[in-house]
């Protein structure tokens, strides 16, 4: 055989390779509807987020992008259930920080968090806030330091329930700030910003969008936000981080996953693509309005940064001896 016949028979290989059902079904994908798990109960920040997502990749993929809730024991439910399925991007999930908070708290999981899944984007982040009833003396975060340091265990702090992310937000900053607060867990957010409103409890660390309108009405005192960023929704109150807790950071934030063992192509079609739909001018307007900041991590990105969070929380779990009943 001529050599030049060789490097056209190797072209022609190539490019029949290239063409495999396996490459072109990737390209492809998806040519049926994909589903978009929320293990959370409807009307909630997951959900609905979700949905605004789902009905932008709908019209990116002409395909329907279908939203179900299947709620239950913190997400866990369906996490072990989307771990056994098929990788083949057609059964998604969304769900929030618990998803990396959970390993820490419950020990009898039947998966393995970091392998069992495939992390493709973060799909949007939500600032946490430090407020305090306007009738506690601190004004500041340090004046908070000082305050709770020279009155120790006096001081409370009530969150949405134990092993909560705004739990755990106040646990994170006992342990930076080395100080003492006692934590008075409520059955939801609600009834611990009541409390908070009312003056029973003194501290509570909540979403922005959850005690906006209380801060304008100046009901309650914002002192720091959780992010490494000041809030849009807050610029004039500085971060945790720059208040001088350097390094604080305990942001909610919410994910999209797949089975573990996707294939890369995929996992990088569906990442290039969720990216894309965060981008455009109403998606990114409908997440504002809900006080949330769209994701902008590559799929790697995403994927080291969800290991980062697994052991930043175990961490904090571990140190409080958080424990569920």
């Amino acid at each position: 055989m001529k050599p030049s016949m060789r490097v056209t028979t190797a072209a022609l290989l190539w490019s029949i390779i290239s063409l495999s059902p396996l490459a072109a079904w990737a390209q492809a994908f998806p040519i049926k509807p994909v589903k978009i798990i929320v293990p959370f109960p409807p009307g909630g920040t997951t959900d609905i987020l979700a949905r605004l997502l789902a009905t932008e990749l709908g019209r990116k993929w002409s395909q329907p992008v279908l939203v179900e809730n299947r709620a239950g024991a913190s997400g866990t439910i369906f996490s072990e259930q989307l771990a056994n399925m098929p990788a083949d991007g057609y059964m998604l999930m969304l769900t929030a920080t618990h998803h990396v908070i959970n390993p820490g708290l419950y020990k009898q999981l039947k998966y393995d968090t970091r392998t069992a899944f495939s992390p493709i984007a973060q799909v949007a982040a939500v600032p946490n806030v430090l407020v305090v009833h306007p009738g506690f003396k601190p004004r500041t975060v340090k004046e908070l330091i000082d305050f709770t340091k020279a009155n120790p265990g006096k001081v409370n702090f009530g969150s949405s329930g134990t092993g909560g992310a705004n739990h755990l937000s106040g646990e994170l900053f006992k342990s930076m700030a080395g100080v003492e607060m006692m934590h008075i867990p409520y059955k939801g957010a609600a009834p611990a910003l009541n409390d908070l409103l009312g003056g029973q409890i003194s501290v509570m660390f909540d979403s922005v969008p959850g005690v906006l309108p209380h801060i304008r009405a100046g009901k309650l005192r914002a002192l720091g936000v959780t992010s490494l960023t000041r809030s849009a929704a807050l610029p004039d109150v500085p971060t945790i981080d720059e208040a001088g807790l350097k390094g604080f950071d305990s942001t909610a934030w919410f994910g999209l996953y797949g089975p573990g063992n996707m294939k890369a192509d995929l996992k990088k079609k569906l990442s290039t693509d969720v990216l894309e739909a965060l981008q455009s001018p109403g998606l990114h307007r409908q997440f504002e309005e809900q006080g949330a900041e769209p994701g902008t991590m590559t799929q790697p990105q995403f994927a080291a940064f969800v290991n980062s969070e697994l052991d930043k929380w175990a961490k904090v779990i571990s140190n409080a001896n958080v424990k569920i009943d």
